[in-house]
């Protein structure tokens, strides 16, 4: 393997990781900044589920990974010699040693614990022996693997709130991880919606990998009232589906929403007021949980 590394200005970071992926065979691309650990690094932050602010650092250095040596210098020459790349230079080509990428990615993730008994799994491990509910989900395979503390938090109230609910609704459901989780706990019909079709096709997906039975769509297939409704998403999108979402709760019906950072909560108590009282529940690493529950 090959590693060829690239000195590109922020203003050409996207398309040069373009033409190497799309049109110089590299295998893979990756970005990082160019003066990370100086006095010149810049920190580069965005939201969970929302693109980068921009799409690299002011000096960002381009990683693209190829097999053969001359497949890497070929794609250089031509990098190069494109009358926009003018600012792009080349800082090394270098031998990168074999591995097993799989399993060396595979060793990054571990089981994730929700509670002592309430765990996620990837499928190359074996469950926990005080496992008892467990989640079979793969990072890197869908949105939304348990990692972040958003998901965290909304899969532990779950577990800590479990009931019989006859009906579910979660609302922005990426991977399915919300929905599977409320499958475990004794939740009966749950709809499962997304704005992104490729997200409905992975919570179905999931759905069956864990062998839960639940219904997936399109945002118009939610319909009713439900006594559990979970939206996992980010505040602004949240504040924006406040009617919407409370529209959907069951008179005593509960109400959980993620993807809020703490400074934000009150924007969200405010959009929700006219329909219920939200309160903080849980908080993890500057994010927050906030439940309510509709009057009866």
């Amino acid at each position: 393997m090959l590693e060829l590394l690239l000195v590109v200005p922020e203003a050409l970071v996207e398309p040069v990781s373009d033409a190497l992926m799309d049109e110089l065979e590299a295998l893979s691309v990756s970005v990082e900044d160019a003066d990370a650990d100086t006095d010149h690094e810049q920190a580069l932050f965005g939201e969970p589920g929302m693109p980068a602010p921009r799409g690299g650092w002011q000096r960002s250095i381009v990683k693209a990974l190829f097999e053969r040596e001359e497949t890497a210098t070929e794609a250089a020459t031509l990098l190069l010699a494109q009358d926009w790349a003018h600012d792009v230079h080349v800082q090394s080509l270098q031998a990168v040693p074999d591995e097993d990428w799989v399993r060396v990615t595979q060793s990054q993730f571990s089981p994730v614990s929700i509670t002592r008994d309430f765990w996620i799994v990837p499928t190359w491990h074996e469950p926990p022996a005080e496992a008892k509910r467990v989640i079979r989900l793969d990072p890197g395979l869908a949105f939304g693997t348990g990692t972040h503390p958003t998901t965290r938090m909304c899969l532990r109230w779950t577990s800590q709130h479990a009931a019989p609910w006859p009906r579910v609704l979660d609302y922005g459901c990426g991977s399915g991880i919300l929905a599977i989780g409320a499958a475990l706990h004794s939740a009966q019909q749950i709809d499962a919606v997304d704005i992104d079709p490729a997200a409905v096709v992975s919570t179905r997906a999931n759905a069956s990998a864990n062998g839960v039975d639940l219904n997936a769509g399109l945002p118009d297939t939610a319909h009713g009232e439900y006594e559990l409704v979970l939206a996992n998403i980010l505040a602004t999108p949240l504040k924006l589906l406040a009617p919407l979402l409370c529209g959907h709760i069951k008179p005593g019906g509960h109400l959980v929403l993620a993807g809020i950072l703490e400074r934000q909560a009150d924007e969200l108590k405010e959009a929700y007021a006219p329909w219920v009282a939200l309160t903080v529940s849980d908080t993890e690493d500057g994010w927050i949980l906030m439940t309510a529950q509709r009057r009866a």
